[in-house]
């Protein structure tokens, strides 16, 4: 009978130890359009804008407001600056109940470096434990520490209204502008 038991627990073992290696996969999008965007609580550069004499912010927060959340894999590098500066340069086109957060796993005074040297507008999400990224799926390379270039609009409720995973930086936040004002 022990022996028996020895080789349960063993199998057991076996199976646990399995488990995190399938799920473990970060840059799969673990969401889809419906769902709720996860709640998870993050510092912000420029937080003041969305919530004032806060230390983070999340999707709870901003209930009641159209969120796009644009995530990109480093501040300052050429393709990022490209698709924050649009987002910049479109942000007063956007409806009044829409509130822009720029997102990736710098620190916040790199991102806040970022927005200073680029003048934008909108609260940047320092995602430095990647547990948003992570939760979302939109982690670029396993065992990276940079998110893929993808952006979430999310709803009045919190759910996801849609997703892009194929970003041009150049052209998306016009293509995002677009798709946000045929929102209710």
């Amino acid at each position: 009978m022990s022996r028996f038991a020895a080789q349960i627990v063993a199998a057991a073992i076996v199976c646990l130890m399995a488990v995190p290696a399938m799920s473990a996969d970060d840059t799969t999008l673990k969401v889809k359009v419906g769902d709720q965007f996860p709640d998870v609580p993050l510092a912000a550069a420029q937080i003041d804008k969305v919530k004032k004499d806060a230390k983070t912010v999340s999707i709870t927060d901003l209930k009641g407001k159209t969120v796009v959340i644009f995530f990109y894999p480093k501040a300052l590098t050429p393709g990022c600056t490209v698709e924050s500066c649009g987002f910049r340069d479109l942000a007063k086109s956007f409806p009044e109940n829409v509130v822009l957060l720029g997102a990736s796993g710098d620190t916040v005074a790199k991102q806040q470096e970022f927005i200073d040297k680029e003048k934008l507008p909108m609260p940047l999400l320092a995602d430095t434990d990647l547990k948003l990224i992570k939760d979302l799926g939109v982690l670029g390379k396993a065992g990276g520490t940079t998110p893929k270039r993808i952006t979430f609009v999310v709803d009045k409720d919190g759910k996801i209204a849609k997703i892009y995973e194929k970003v041009t930086p150049k052209d998306h936040p016009q293509e995002v502008l677009e798709f946000v004002k045929t929102l209710k």
